[in-house]
């Protein structure tokens, strides 16, 4: 299985040019491609930098052309869990023609979109990135190829992936930007390239709050591996 991770940008997405008139991003829960029909049903959440963004965004798309169906299922805040019909997309049709399927959620926003779409071959490929070079804008940003072996224990491991995945969601963002910093100028190396006291002038504050930010950052990523080292553990008995 081949897998690639492309940035697009498609031309006639109702989310994309959206996302282009207001600050609002979608990410995609559940979604369904009826080939019959030409349509994609989609379960998406939807985030506005505010409330006022969520509701223009929202209007904004039940107005474009190419929505068949737009609905509110849940909101509070500037969030809001959405159902939408919209009419089948060239990006779409090219990649389902082309032997091609979606393999993850996708994320859209500020006027592109992240897709993760998977290939049996090579020719596959080729084929259908040559064609959505015709109508749409794109970067292949990575491919992975899995053989059986891997991709099964990339599946049976998901679980595992998740939780560490989620603890690294549950940083705040002060203490991602501190963890990210530390690590990018070799706090963790042997020898260590930067300190304490450099890190808390970089962020203006004291080297006691620097500490405390990444001791958090570290417990709540260290819980997340940790629970993924048990169950490979448990897996080689």
């Amino acid at each position: 299985m081949i897998d690639l991770d492309i940035d697009m940008r498609q031309y006639d997405c109702p989310f994309i040019d959206t996302t282009d008139d207001v600050d609002i991003a979608f990410s995609a829960v559940q979604w369904q491609l009826d080939t019959d029909d030409e349509t994609l049903e989609t379960r998406l959440i939807a985030r506005g930098d505010s409330v006022g963004a969520l509701e223009n965004g929202l209007h904004t798309l039940r107005n474009h052309s190419n929505m068949t169906d737009c609905y509110v299922l849940s909101k509070r805040g500037n969030v809001a869990q959405i159902g939408t019909t919209i009419e089948e997309t060239n990006a779409m049709r090219t990649i389902q023609r082309n032997g091609g399927y979606i393999t993850g959620p996708f994320q859209i926003e500020n006027g592109r979109e992240h897709w993760r779409v998977g290939f049996d071959s090579d020719e596959d490929e080729d084929h259908t990135l040559a064609e959505l070079e015709r109508h749409n804008e794109f970067n292949v940003e990575d491919r992975d190829q899995f053989g059986p072996a891997a991709l099964f224990d990339l599946l049976d491991n998901s679980s595992s992936a998740m939780r560490l995945l989620e603890g690294c969601r549950s940083l705040t963002e002060t203490e991602r930007e501190t963890f990210r910093i530390a690590s990018q100028n070799g706090y963790y190396e042997t020898p260590r390239e930067t300190t304490l006291g450099e890190l808390a002038d970089h962020f203006g504050i004291s080297k006691t709050a620097v500490s405390m930010n990444l001791r958090r950052s570290e417990r709540k990523i260290l819980q997340g591996a940790l629970s993924v080292l048990d169950d490979i553990d448990d897996e080689s008995f």
